[in-house]
């Protein structure tokens, strides 16, 4: 009797580690993420109905961290052709680096992202940048799901359709 009693202990606590353990491969749980996932306050701000689209030149890439407590992120200051100066927030430097986003101060660039404000400034949450015939995607401007929480299969298929 006492066996059967561990037995049916045993199984709820092992589902309950195997589903938290789960949630910790999320690539948006990760700690050098964090305040990046999809139902984190960050992403809410990002609206799909806002989205708009800049023709700008790169200021200066750098660092970012967009709301208290969050990891850094890679950002950028750009210029529009009126004079105008955004920040735009790009992802989480986990996800994609200086390096790897490949821009530099002095790029042409269409940007396409959302307007939001953030301590009474307004910065650009990027979803798509080209530069030339490269394009750098970061959020699906469909839904605005970002990319660093897709599975490998969602980022294949996203890869493929360009």
């Amino acid at each position: 009797m006492k066996k059967i009693k561990k037995r049916c202990l045993i199984c709820p606590v092992l589902i309950f580690v195997l589903f938290f353990s789960s949630l910790a491969l999320c690539p948006a749980q990760e700690k050098n993420m964090k305040g990046w996932g999809i139902n984190d306050p960050y992403n809410r701000l990002y609206d799909v109905q806002e989205i708009d689209t800049i023709k700008a030149v790169v200021r200066e890439i750098k660092e970012i961290t967009p709301l208290p407590g969050m990891a850094p992120g890679l950002g950028m200051e750009i210029e529009d052709k009126g004079g105008e100066r955004y920040l735009v927030h790009i992802c989480p430097l986990a996800y994609k680096d200086t390096a790897s986003i490949g821009l530099k101060k002095g790029d042409k660039i269409n940007l396409r992202g959302c307007p939001v404000e953030i301590d009474g400034k307004e910065v650009i949450m990027a979803a798509k940048i080209k530069k030339d015939e490269k394009v750098i995607k970061v959020r699906l401007t469909s839904d605005g799901k970002p990319f660093w929480t897709m599975s490998p299969e969602e980022l294949k298929k996203e890869s493929a359709e360009n």
